[in-house]
């Protein structure tokens, strides 16, 4: 399905997912107020001076948080022992949320990231 707002992809999903998603999309507008909100490849996304730096979706059986950098969960491999992740995929419980502090080191990581590229 083509979503033209992230309102339009959390509305299609079932709760838990729906409401562990809305909290994460409140804490990354905390995070980055000035983004721009954006489905970026079918899912929703936060675009900062034209690169999207953070991202997220439902799937089946887990929620996924994406840096939009395959760099950044290598590198905070010591923070994610708890979750299953790959280079660009970072995918948690349904029904569960993801730390502040995590999302907040996640973003910080891809914005310096952004920074240098």
């Amino acid at each position: 399905m083509t979503y033209e707002t992230v309102d339009a992809y959390l509305d299609d999903l079932d709760e838990p997912a729906a409401a562990s998603l809305q909290t994460l999309r409140e804490t990354i507008r905390e995070v980055l107020p000035d983004a721009e909100e954006c489905i970026s490849y079918g899912v929703p996304g936060y675009r900062m001076d034209g690169q999207v730096v953070a991202g997220f979706a439902a799937a089946k059986r887990h929620l996924s948080y994406f840096p939009h950098s395959d760099r950044i969960l290598p590198e905070m491999a010591d923070a994610l022992s708890d979750y299953s992740w790959s280079k660009g995929t970072l995918r948690f419980d349904i029904g569960a949320e993801l730390p502040r502090p995590l999302v907040e080191r996640l973003i910080a990581a891809r914005l310096a990231l952004a920074r240098t590229t």
